[in-house]
């Protein structure tokens, strides 16, 4: 009865380490790679275009995909976060309440990092065609764990770019 009974105890404090490891480890990455950067707004996910982009080689395009067919990239969907998290590292804290999200057909409310005026027209498919990099308007992205805002999208900002790449600077361009 000892023996079973100090087995239980050895495998239950064995548990409680493990849980113990991988929450520290899940502080440390939160810590180092999230809530100390100082970037852009925190989202109610973390999510790190530098993992995914650089170290997983998910292309812009993948998540992104207004930005080939439209004038918004958007936001993707919760259907693409799952095409990889239906079965990759699902039991992460973040990922759980991301499946959550989806599995209650809830939307995540993330917090809008870029924003061009309302009066103003944009289109990124022209742009993602004529091959000018995200970067050049959004900083290097693909390095960052949270995004940040690194261009405020003004009338001089996108006239001086077009004046550099010799393109259109017509008014009815941006303003319809």
């Amino acid at each position: 009865m000892k023996n079973s009974k100090r087995k239980n105890i050895n495998r239950g404090a064995m548990a409680l380490s493990l849980l113990i490891v991988i929450m520290v480890g899940v502080g440390i990455y939160l810590h180092t790679y999230y809530f100390t950067v100082q970037a852009g707004p925190a989202q109610p996910i973390p999510f790190s275009h530098r993992l995914h982009v650089e170290k997983k080689d998910i292309s812009c395009f993948f998540c992104h995909v207004g930005a080939i067919k439209g004038a918004r990239a958007g936001v993707p969907a919760l259907e693409t976060c799952m095409l990889c998290h239906r079965q990759v590292i699902t039991h992460h804290p973040e990922i759980v309440k991301l499946r959550e999200h989806y599995f209650q057909n809830e939307p995540i409310q993330w917090v809008k990092v870029e924003d061009v005026p309302d009066y103003a027209f944009f289109n990124h498919s022209v742009h993602v065609f004529r091959k000018v990099d995200c970067g050049e308007c959004h900083g290097n992205i693909i390095q960052m764990d949270r995004v940040e805002r690194v261009n405020e999208f003004n009338m001089g900002f996108c006239i001086e770019c077009h004046q550099e790449q010799e393109a259109t600077t017509d008014c009815f361009t941006c303003h319809r």
